[in-house]
């Protein structure tokens, strides 16, 4: 069976309205290439202050940005991986990121809360830094869901450093993993197709990793070049800069095969322990 794949890549700021906008003209022209699974990346729906992140913050299953990842998947007859979702968390003064999957009827079909927070400082001698734990509270659940395309695993942005959870994913029998997300211009530069790639290649799994890519108004740069990659690590598609798609064909009739021929997930003697 071959699936058209489509990862999305946008340059969201801080107007709701308008990444909104911009995230139902990619779809268009997604849909309208004729994708069947498609991925926005992570914050697709707002890139801005803490503060005004933490006011969007939704009750899981009503709210504006939710209903909009409904209406146009039913509206495309798609599925939709709708990056993250600012979603009502334990934590009074947090947010959970969720990752919201929507079938071709407009219905949820699971939610992955993101696991690993970015609290970094790049490097000493700059003041690029990132504490993500100040806003977001850490999910815990790892995440695979049957489609009709294959198994779907869910993982985003910082969680493509644990290698970990992909291990996680695979042994959940992922075929396909999405990963929205919203890699920095300095980390993207160093690691982002390196990391993309291995975590294919380690697993068998196709990636569809869907990127926040440009300048954004509150300074930030992203890295863009959202990919689709697949099992052998061949980058099948990709969107340098800016807003745009990076669409392909996924042959999941060959991946079966490739984990047969090759049976690398079988020949493993460590395994990890989910902690969860």
């Amino acid at each position: 069976m071959t699936v058209h794949i489509s990862a999305i890549q946008m340059a969201s700021g801080p107007n709701l309205e308008a990444n909104l906008n911009e995230a139902a003209r990619l779809l268009e022209k997604t849909a309208e290439a004729g994708a069947k699974l498609c991925v926005l990346p992570e914050n697709f729906a707002f890139m801005g202050a803490d503060a005004e992140q933490r006011k969007l913050c939704e009750q899981a299953g009503s709210g504006k940005i939710q209903q909009f990842l409904s209406q146009q998947a039913e509206k495309h007859g798609i599925w939709l991986v709708g990056g993250t979702v600012p979603l009502q968390a334990q934590a009074d003064n947090k947010v959970r990121a969720a990752c919201l999957v929507f079938d071709d009827k407009g219905q949820q079909q699971a939610r992955y809360d993101k696991i690993h927070l970015f609290d970094v400082q790049l490097t000493e001698d700059t003041p690029e830094k990132y504490k993500e734990s100040a806003l977001l509270e850490s999910g815990s659940d790892v995440v695979v869901l049957d489609t009709p395309f294959g198994r779907l695993g869910l993982a985003i942005c910082y969680d493509l450093r644990f290698p970990e959870l992909f291990r996680l994913l695979s042994a959940q029998g992922a075929e396909i993993v999405a990963l929205p997300s919203a890699f920095t211009a300095t980390t993207g530069k160093a690691h982002w197709e390196s990391l993309v790639r291995a975590r294919a290649i380690e697993n068998l799994s196709f990636m569809i990793a869907a990127n926040q890519g440009g300048y954004h108004v509150d300074g930030r740069e992203t890295y863009g070049d959202s990919m689709i990659v697949d099992p052998w690590g061949t980058i099948l598609s990709r969107h340098p800069k800016h807003a745009g798609l990076a669409c392909a064909k996924c042959d999941l009739t060959n991946l079966k095969s490739l984990r047969q021929s090759f049976p690398v997930l079988h020949h493993r003697r460590l395994f990890c322990q989910d902690d969860h």
